[in-house]
């Protein structure tokens, strides 16, 4: 059937989600929202927006996205986070769009830190695929940063607007995150056959604060791109070095 499913996976997002369905009024068909046990106001908020709400035990992101995916009831899925919402020109283009959908479509997100749109460095512009054809695409990804794997020749069309994203309130916030994916990432480096780690723990997070903060101007968002900078390169420090200690058969704390 002709149209677009919406998919979002939350827990605890009280703060967040009425921001992202409002955003997706006249826009999706219909919202499909897989939640990990929300211990907030989360359920209650969805339920007041009319849509299909189902409680289901984390068995990762790519798996909780696939199994939302499954479940759309139309022809394209739209994939947002519950921190997300479409900007006031994406929702113009999309309603556009949505009277001859073919092929998929992608958009930047513009990312909020700490109350700041950030507008350079590693963050933006950060062009997603985030609309496709149902049968056309698939999750990937075991532990963490899952990625859409699309069809071979899918058409994909870049629109006008931006994905907004509420990322973090507080820096600590960010610190607490960045160690929370580090670790998920440590368990993902240490399963692989990835060679001399120690040299990556090194390298990695030099090259990722040299890119977003020089070379993609990360500093022209002053101390918000600062503070970016920094907790992005730290995290990789951390995963590389919390994946040689796996190797070595430590046990996390």
């Amino acid at each position: 059937m002709q149209g677009i499913s919406a998919v979002i996976i939350t827990k605890n997002e009280e703060k967040n989600i009425g921001r992202c369905l409002s955003s997706l009024k006249d826009i999706a068909d219909e919202v499909i929202i897989i939640d990990s046990f929300s211990e907030d106001q989360t359920a209650e908020i969805c339920r007041n927006f009319g849509v299909k709400f189902l409680t289901r035990e984390w068995k990762g992101y790519a798996e909780a996205k696939n199994y939302g995916n499954s479940l759309a009831r139309f022809s394209h899925i739209l994939w947002i986070d519950a921190d997300e919402s479409l900007s006031g020109e994406l929702r113009t283009i999309l309603l556009l769009e949505k009277e001859h959908l073919e092929g998929g479509y992608a958009f930047n997100r513009l990312n909020n830190y700490c109350g700041r749109w950030i507008r350079h460095g590693n963050w933006y512009p950060d062009v997603r695929l985030r609309v496709f054809p149902k049968e056309k695409a698939v999750w990937k990804g075991d532990y963490v940063h899952e990625y859409l794997e699309s069809a071979p020749g899918l058409a994909v069309k870049t629109l006008r607007g931006d994905l907004e994203h509420h990322s973090y309130y507080t820096v600590q916030e960010h610190w607490e995150r960045a160690d929370k994916y580090a670790r998920l990432g440590a368990q993902q480096l240490a399963a692989s056959d990835k060679k001399m780690l120690w040299l990556y723990a090194i390298l990695s997070p030099l090259a990722r604060w040299l890119r977003g903060y020089l070379l993609r101007g990360g500093f022209l968002d002053f101390r918000a791109g600062w503070n970016i900078s920094r907790i992005e390169s730290w995290e990789k420090w951390r995963k590389y070095r919390l994946a040689v200690r796996l190797r070595r058969g430590d046990t996390l704390t």
